[in-house]
């Protein structure tokens, strides 16, 4: 985990769509962060990404608490990838949307070009909802180097979106930025909620009432079991020994 705000966040990414370097990036909150504790070879491709941001407040307490970050803010997904749109509508810099579903990039389109009007979007590749055939990474990276994009947003789900983009950054010059639920929030299809509940790392509570089937082991379960971790890391009861940066190529992924 970086310790990072959204200046030096935007800064970083866009750097590197600047200088056409391969850069993965993700916004990890609870749940992002336990899917590394309960796959370790999950974990060790986290730890191989260029920059790995607090989206979550009790991510962005633990780095304060054991490593005295001293962060004011959490460095959210959603905003994060605005402020990155920002920065590329500014500069010129094309943008390519991998992800989700058809209806939902047909809602988010219009809508980023309403906020950005300079935006260049250079293709938009919806999720196939499947494992990649054999070549089929080459293909899809073939695509997005011939759009012209120069920037990559990988809008699949924790932790699909993480494994996607850590197959995919040795094919690409470029940053790709594993988004999380950006695109359903930015379609207008999610709500954000209210600035109190964010504040308080209640956001999960919030989610929680929205999709109860989908999320209720995600919050029931592993978020007693992050703070549990935690206590006992900064109880010195347990000492955290994360795996080296994972190296070795992945062949199978969600696309």
């Amino acid at each position: 985990m970086d310790i990072t705000d959204y200046a030096d966040a935007t800064s970083r990414i866009m750097a590197a769509a600047r200088d056409r370097r391969p850069y993965a990036v993700t916004a990890l909150a609870v749940h992002g962060v336990m899917t590394g504790v309960e796959d370790k070879a999950h974990n060790a491709r986290l730890n191989s990404f260029d920059l790995v941001t607090p989206d979550g407040q009790p991510v962005r307490w633990a780095l304060n608490l054991l490593h005295g970050a001293n962060l004011t803010d959490r460095v959210y997904g959603p905003t994060l990838t605005l402020k990155v749109v920002e920065q590329a509508a500014a500069e010129g810099l094309p943008i390519y949307l991998y992800g989700s579903t058809q209806p939902t990039l047909d809602r988010l389109v219009p809508a980023l070009e309403n906020m950005f009007p300079a935006l260049k979007i250079a293709g938009v590749e919806p999720s196939k909802f499947r494992s990649n055939q054999p070549g089929e990474a080459e293909e899809i990276a073939e695509r997005i180097k011939a759009s012209g994009a120069r920037i990559v947003l990988v809008g699949l789900g924790c932790p699909r979106q993480e494994v996607f983009t850590y197959a995919m950054r040795p094919l690409l010059d470029m940053p790709l930025l594993a988004v999380g639920a950006a695109f359903d929030y930015h379609a207008g299809l999610l709500k954000n909620p209210p600035a109190w509940m964010q504040k308080y790392a209640l956001e999960w509570l919030w989610r929680l009432g929205l999709e109860p089937k989908r999320l209720w082991k995600r919050y029931v379960l592993l978020n007693p079991a992050y703070l549990a971790r935690l206590a006992a890391q900064r109880s010195g009861l347990w000492k955290a020994t994360p795996p080296a940066p994972a190296t070795e190529p992945v062949t199978t992924f969600a696309v």
